[in-house]
């Protein structure tokens, strides 16, 4: 095995490790982050189980699988289960067809049927139309023949501005009630978390949450929002959290369960 460098920082390396576990091997990805003060792991959406330690130069971490292969065997039916269930999830976007015309995209929550459609002569942008139908809802995408971007990125950007009108909506209506002025609201593409907040005021949200229904998108608000009156995660923030969205728990459940499904919403479809 080789160490690469992250592309988050020069300090950070990650390599592929097996952890033998009574289940049998289990494959993830070995982080050494100078920051990281002990063990964390998270399932990522795309990347399966990711173990996070300190530096190698940190005393008692020379040798890190000594203390990983132990703490994943105490979580190793939590590991399996949710690892499977991002299998079935993978399966069933191959199944819905990825991004081939016909197949099934969510937007706001609903699954819409997606439409590849010719752009009419003269266009040199590709387009996304949504029209909601009796039966279904559908999203049409105009491919223009000039247009070389390919059909997840011409999604990407039509979902971007949505999302990012959504999330601003929500911060009109939710910041004043709590008594907070964000300084800044970013939208991007977070893998790791829907939303954060900084001390400084600084906002940043996942564009990806406009596939989610929402009420998701506005408990992350919400979420965000509150940690600019308190800070972690004690019963006064979700206090805080449960004077604007009440059922709150329902809603931070279905991101936790469609995770995989929206990271990979936009994955084109294997060829066959």
């Amino acid at each position: 095995m080789r160490d690469r460098p992250s592309s988050l920082s020069v300090a950070v390396v990650e390599l592929t490790a097996v952890a033998r576990l009574p289940g049998g091997p289990l494959v993830y990805t070995l982080r050494r982050s100078p920051r990281s003060r002990g063990l964390r792991v998270v399932i990522h959406p795309e990347r399966g189980v990711v173990v996070t330690v300190p530096a190698a130069g940190r005393r008692g971490w020379a040798d890190p699988e000594r203390h990983v292969d132990p703490f994943l065997a105490e979580r190793e039916p939590w590991l399996r289960r949710h690892l499977d269930r991002q299998a079935r999830e993978r399966a069933e976007r191959i199944a819905r067809g990825g991004l081939r015309d016909g197949s099934a995209l969510r937007f706001r929550g609903d699954l819409h049927r997606l439409r590849l459609v010719p752009a009419r002569a003269g266009l040199r942008r590709s387009t996304v139309e949504r029209i909601g139908g009796v039966d279904e809802d559908e999203l049409i995408v105009h491919l223009a023949g000039a247009d070389r971007r390919s059909t997840a990125a011409v999604l990407e950007a039509w979902l971007k501005p949505r999302a990012r009108a959504a999330i601003e909506r929500d911060v009109a209506v939710h910041a004043p009630a709590l008594g907070v002025v964000p300084t800044a609201i970013t939208v991007r593409d977070q893998r790791t978390r829907w939303g954060s907040a900084s001390r400084a005021g600084r906002l940043a949200f996942s564009w990806r949450l406009i596939l989610a229904p929402a009420e998701a998108l506005e408990t992350v608000v919400v979420h965000e929002l509150a940690h600019l009156r308190v800070f972690g995660h004690g019963p006064r923030f979700w206090g805080v959290v449960a004077a604007r969205r009440p059922d709150h728990k329902v809603w931070r459940r279905w991101l936790h369960d469609h995770a995989a499904e929206l990271h990979g919403a936009l994955d084109e479809a294997p060829d066959r």
